[in-house]
């Protein structure tokens, strides 16, 4: 049996340069931590008593003679990537609900890539992982994916992340004062909205928008090294949360289902309460909302929003790890 634990990820700037279709030509830049707030998936390989060949547990429970009946096309694609033909049990468990803007579905993919090659006795690098998982979304599912959520799951931290070029992905840890790392992850304050989206429509619509949308995204994409000298120089960091308020501003323009008159009312009302910036995150439309706002502060906006759920987090810098390990040898004797 194998247990692999993916951490879900949280996004301050560069969402949206992170599409092929932007950083193939223009160059894309991310910058982003996981959180933790973790997928797990326990995987093994489902010894031949049972009516079923695999049994896959999700939201749903699926049990299945041969992969092309798997309904979740994730497992599905890759069991097939991985030309496993044994039968299977894969349980999936996760900290946040799906479709909530903390890439969940991408650290799903990466996180059964990774069990799956333990269960398989491979061990994967970090890079192998998030390329993989791109490969997999971006190419084999045609999902309307970008590709900051597989870098973030596989490698974990506080990184600057770059796309396209020669080497079409570069990780960069954020390398800050940790006093100053702990004072900035203090200002930030977590909430869920209650309701989640499905991110592809979202996307797809952005996705479509793009070649009209090259001034805010060569905004956006800039924004990114001004967080980061922000970060590493010893201003004010309540210049990361007007930043971030900016863009807001922008990206709310990208696409008509990025935000909703629901969530203007919510990030006001974070605003009026004193928060400097803010955002929702992932493609939009719902889920969880992030703010920037002085520690002393945080009481009187949590009040403000006491009816959406605040959620407790702290950054975490190891990425996808097999937490359980223990290889079945009782199968081959069956």
């Amino acid at each position: 049996m194998v247990i692999s634990r993916t951490p879900f990820r949280i996004s301050f700037f560069g969402g949206g340069t992170d599409y092929p279709v932007w950083y193939k030509e223009n160059g894309g830049m991310v910058l982003a931590t996981t959180i933790n707030k973790y997928c797990y998936l326990t995987c093994r390989y489902l010894p031949p008593f049972f009516e079923h060949k695999s049994r896959i547990i999700w939201s749903k429970m699926e049990y299945v003679n041969d992969t092309s009946q798997i309904q979740h096309p994730a497992v599905r694609e890759c069991i097939r990537f991985l030309k496993i033909d044994k039968g299977l049990e894969i349980h999936h468990d996760g900290d946040l609900p799906a479709r909530t803007g903390m890439g969940s579905s991408s650290a799903f993919t990466v996180g059964l890539l990774h069990a799956l090659y333990a269960l398989k006795g491979c061990m994967p690098t970090k890079r192998q992982l998030a390329l993989e998982a791109i490969h997999l979304e971006q190419d084999i599912l045609k999902e309307n994916v970008g590709s900051q959520d597989q870098a973030l799951a596989a490698f974990g931290g506080f990184n600057l992340i770059e796309f396209g070029g020669i080497n079409h992905l570069q990780v960069r840890p954020v390398t800050i004062k940790p006093e100053r790392l702990a004072r900035f992850r203090e200002h930030l304050i977590l909430f869920f909205t209650g309701f989640s989206r499905t991110a592809s429509d979202i996307a797809a619509e952005q996705i479509k928008a793009t070649p009209a949308r090259k001034k805010e995204l060569a905004a956006m994409k800039g924004m990114v090294a001004s967080a980061v000298d922000i970060l590493n120089s010893d201003t004010d960091l309540s210049k990361f949360g007007k930043l971030m308020h900016e863009n807001w501003q922008i990206k709310r323009k990208l696409s008509d289902k990025i935000t909703t008159p629901y969530i203007d009312e919510i990030y006001n009302s974070a605003i009026n309460s004193g928060a400097l910036g803010g955002k929702v995150l992932g493609a939009g439309g719902g889920g969880f909302m992030m703010f920037f706002a002085e520690p002393k502060l945080h009481t009187k906006i949590r009040e403000k929003l006491k009816k959406f759920l605040y959620v407790p987090f702290s950054f975490e810098t190891l990425g996808s790890q097999i937490i359980f390990y223990s290889p079945a040898d009782s199968l081959s004797s069956v």
